[in-house]
């Protein structure tokens, strides 16, 4: 069905989008997320503050799914090393994988999935900066959690600091447990694979994804249980925002674009000479008081404009 455009109103062009614009903004995005992830570093008592806080939430909730999980993934290492594979990888991984397939597959979804996962990354920073949370795995021992990804370090290759490779654990922020972002990203693909997938396939896909990356995080002692919930309403603040920056985004495009647009010249109609000002008049039109210039063939050169205007007596035969 046609667009149709109401008077008074400004409809934005659809952007084209190109892939040497769309890289260059999503390297921001993540650079921003690792950035945002190093800044909050530092404040390690508020950050066991706040964990010990969320602790002790569930535990008034009676919440504890986190305790199970991780000694399941602690006992049976058939569970904890792909547990902890998946936590090290997909995260990088999947959420790329997802994006290029809707952008070459999907394109007229692309951009709203986009701006809604850049959205949603962006809150998640925000709860990093403004609460620096303690994951489990690195609480004191009497809290009875076990860091699966120090104990598992030997069959990957990250080492005692959370999912990092070895020696390079100094550049991550391992105080970013709240909100789970994990668990937001996971949440993100499970939605695109079930609306855009279009198979059965990716529709479990799409559920299970989410639901096993929930289980991993807590298992593995990197999030609570309510780091994961605020992962999902985190995803679900920047669904309800996407809209309204991408309307922002057009209005303003289009705006700018009617500015810097070169103005193009009045066509001329021909046989309608400008008279004066810009004004025309068609053919055949007479202003008041003007006297017709053309001349009668048949009259001499001494006749008059007069002798050949418009409504003269014919003469006498």
């Amino acid at each position: 069905m046609p667009q149709t455009e109401t008077p008074g109103t400004e409809v934005a062009p659809r952007p084209r989008l190109r892939w040497w614009t769309e890289l260059p903004l999503i390297v921001l995005v993540y650079g921003c997320y690792s950035a945002g992830r190093l800044l909050a570093r530092g404040d390690v008592t508020s950050a066991v503050d706040h964990g010990l806080a969320i602790l002790r939430v569930e535990k008034a909730l009676r919440l504890n799914a986190e305790h199970p999980l991780n000694r399941l993934f602690t006992r049976e290492p058939w569970l904890g090393v792909p547990a902890d594979f998946w936590y090290a990888s997909l995260h990088y991984l999947v959420t790329p994988v997802i994006l290029v397939w809707l952008f070459r597959a999907r394109a007229a979804h692309y951009r709203a999935a986009r701006t809604w996962l850049m959205t949603s990354t962006f809150i998640g920073l925000i709860g990093f900066t403004l609460l620096p949370t303690c994951p489990p795995r690195l609480l004191s021992a009497g809290h009875g959690f076990v860091d699966t990804m120090a104990q598992y370090s030997a069959y990957g290759w990250w080492g005692g600091e959370a999912s990092a490779p070895r020696g390079m654990g100094g550049m991550t922020n391992q105080y970013a447990a709240m909100p789970s972002l994990h668990v937001g990203w996971a949440l993100w693909c499970g939605v695109m694979l079930w609306r855009h997938g279009g198979t059965r396939l990716t529709k479990v896909l799409g559920v299970v994804y989410p639901l096993v990356t929930a289980l991993v995080v807590m298992g593995t002692a990197n999030h609570y249980f309510l780091d994961a919930v605020a992962g999902v309403a985190v995803m679900g603040a920047g669904l309800l925002l996407a809209p309204r920056l991408l309307r922002t985004t057009d209005l303003v495009r289009t705006r700018l674009s009617r500015r810097t647009a070169p103005v193009a010249p009045v066509p001329q109609t021909a046989g309608s000479p400008i008279v004066s000002a810009g004004c025309q008049t068609s053919a055949g039109e007479r202003i008041p008081r003007q006297r017709e210039s053309r001349l009668d063939p048949a009259a001499g050169p001494d006749a008059s404009p007069s002798d050949a205007g418009e409504g003269a007596p014919a003469p006498a035969r």
